[in-house]
């Protein structure tokens, strides 16, 4: 074989290699899609108060708390979220289709406190009955999952690449990003894409947030198209 046919056998067996190796990528370390590019976010919590946002409960139509569990600390520049004994949703009023949510949260941790739990919604009907969540927890993360039409039909679904945990010790900062493009969620926690669903039959709805039992702090709440 000549030199230049093996230059071209080398270059063809590298494009294929790259190929095959693409989905696998995705498990590699990147950055955010809010450090690759700060700019066409839109800020959830700009106004400094919460009149943008709703309190959905959790089961749909049930009644929701007396204690509202949702709070801003003006000094921090985060959300507060204080539920304790309380399970619902605090969604953003406007509707979204395609785009990126961005969240960071962190829970206050508990002298002996396990199942943490919280979650971070997208494409969520205003009345909570069709969601989709990704899961937050303490080692126990890396999933989306769900309510939402297959076929015409409610069901739960779960997406769960198995990928290996990335959630931080309560009383760390966690950074989850969501997308939605066409059909595609992805899930993008700590460093690296860790569930990824390309069949999803919701084309908008909220971005939100879950009260389940705990007290957890969320800040930079943005949204890019």
């Amino acid at each position: 074989m000549s030199v230049r046919m093996l230059c071209v056998a080398g270059l063809s067996l590298g494009f294929f290699a790259a190929l095959v190796s693409a989905p696998a990528a995705q498990s590699e370390e990147s950055q955010s899609a809010l450090q690759k590019d700060p700019a066409g976010w839109i800020d959830l919590l700009a106004t400094k108060d919460l009149k943008n946002w709703k309190r959905v409960p959790i089961p749909p139509g049930s009644p929701l708390a007396t204690k509202n569990p949702w709070s801003l600390d003006p000094d921090a520049s985060s959300l507060v979220c204080d539920g304790v004994g309380i399970h619902e949703m605090l969604l953003y009023n406007e509707e979204f289709g395609d785009g990126i949510f961005h969240v960071e949260w962190r829970f206050k941790k508990v002298e002996g406190g396990k199942s943490y739990n919280s979650g971070v919604y997208v494409r969520t009907s205003g009345d909570g009955a069709i969601w989709h969540q990704a899961q937050v927890g303490s080692k126990n993360v890396g999933y989306i999952f769900g309510d939402t039409p297959v076929d015409g039909k409610t069901q739960r679904v779960k997406i769960d690449d198995k990928k290996p945990q990335r959630g931080k010790d309560a009383g760390e900062w966690n950074t989850y990003e969501v997308a939605c493009q066409g059909k595609q969620m992805t899930l993008w926690i700590n460093g690296a894409v860790t569930a990824t669903w390309d069949n999803c039959e919701v084309s908008k709805g909220h971005v939100g947030l879950e009260a389940e039992g705990w007290y957890i702090e969320f800040r930079n709440l943005k949204f890019k198209r």
